[in-house]
């Protein structure tokens, strides 16, 4: 049965319905680091206008992760549409806490087979707009921080 969590952000709280019985390993840990507040105080650390929003990294830089690495799982009817919640990896069966929503309308299909979808946002993208819409330097990484205050899981 799909769970929802609420991400609360300095900008307004996202709500994303997760696959759980699509993508069982990657929800689970999501679910698991966000019980656990591991996402508290976090950081969008990488926002790409017209692509997506980027979270999860403990070191703020998109180095970072919980200390191991979960497989990917890939469903062919996941995909990276508008508002996915899909799993930021540095190659085949890396990722661990990073995740981003697509902000793109036009979604971002190229991804697909390659990051594991979990989720889809089912209220606030409007929040994702305003994230991904942030003065940002040349590495993509806002000016001014944007905050993970919380994510909830309902």
């Amino acid at each position: 049965m799909p769970r929802d969590a609420i991400i609360g952000t300095d900008f307004g709280t996202i709500r994303v319905r997760l696959e759980t019985e699509r993508a069982p390993i990657t929800t689970q840990n999501f679910i698991r680091l966000a019980q656990a507040g591991f996402y508290n105080g976090l950081t969008f650390h990488r926002v790409i206008p017209n692509f997506m929003i980027q979270g999860g990294c403990p070191r703020g830089d998109g180095t970072g992760g919980p200390g191991y690495t979960i497989p990917d799982e890939f469903q062919p009817e996941l995909k990276h549409y508008r508002g996915a919640l899909s799993m930021a990896n540095a190659g085949p069966n890396t990722g661990g806490s990073q995740f981003f929503i697509v902000q793109a309308e036009e979604g971002a299909h190229w991804l697909d087979g390659k990051h594991s979808v979990f989720g889809y946002v089912v209220e606030g993208m409007e929040v994702v707009d305003r994230i991904a819409s942030v003065p940002r330097d040349t590495r993509d990484r806002p000016l001014k921080p944007v905050h993970i205050k919380s994510i909830k899981v309902l």
